[in-house]
């Protein structure tokens, strides 16, 4: 099985991950800013206190593993380039330590012409990011960029509006505007993304997961 580098285990969609990655059989090592936030205690789970944008704590938390799940993001008083300035530190250590693939978490306002057919209510939802969040947005298209720079596997799944009721086990994968919803479950997305640790079935691709 292999073991996972962690970031952004506390959200609520990481702690989803945390606890199917961990009923899957594998290990995970999370760097996480406040310990006392990690609600599961496993023999297999190994919390690291530190930040994303630290890089010799990102180093210690990438050393030894396969895989790399990125599942941080903007909470109120972020630096405006958390995302992309965490990533790059991040591609620097699964350079340093050889980890060729890595997970990242975003959300359907970052564009991907290549694929999505935007609805009305999808430009809508843009308009009003760029308009209310522009910070989160910018960072999330910045961040895009950086891994696709970086020479190694990534993927960047995408959802919409999330929820928190409970795992349904079903749910869409297509791209904004295709075979798509306007809400998952954070729970099912976390499925999604546990599944993808195995399968790695969208490199260099940004699908959409929805119900």
């Amino acid at each position: 099985m292999k073991t996972i580098a962690l970031f952004g285990g506390t959200g609520q969609t990481g702690q989803q991950f945390l606890e199917q990655a961990l009923a899957k059989g594998y290990t995970i090592r999370a760097l996480v800013r406040t310990p006392e936030k990690v609600k599961q205690q496993h023999p297999n789970l190994m919390v690291l206190q530190g930040d994303v944008l630290n890089q010799e704590e990102v180093n210690r938390t990438v050393e030894g593993t396969d895989i790399v799940v990125s599942l941080f993001g903007h909470v109120k008083g972020s630096p405006a380039w958390l995302q992309t300035e965490g990533t790059k530190n991040i591609i620097a250590a699964m350079k340093q330590y050889g980890v060729k693939e890595i997970i990242s978490l975003s959300g359907g306002g970052l564009p991907y012409p290549e694929k999505d057919q935007p609805k009305f209510a999808d430009h809508m939802i843009r308009t009003i990011m760029k308009i209310a969040v522009p910070k989160v947005l910018n960072d999330a298209i910045e961040h895009h960029k950086v891994l696709k720079e970086s020479g190694l596997d990534w993927m960047i799944v995408r959802g919409p509006r999330l929820t928190n009721e409970p795992k349904k086990g079903q749910y869409r994968v297509g791209w904004v505007g295709v075979n798509a919803s306007t809400s998952i479950g954070r729970a099912d997305l976390a499925d999604f993304i546990v599944k993808q640790v195995e399968q790695f079935g969208f490199k260099q691709e940004m699908p959409f997961v929805s119900y």
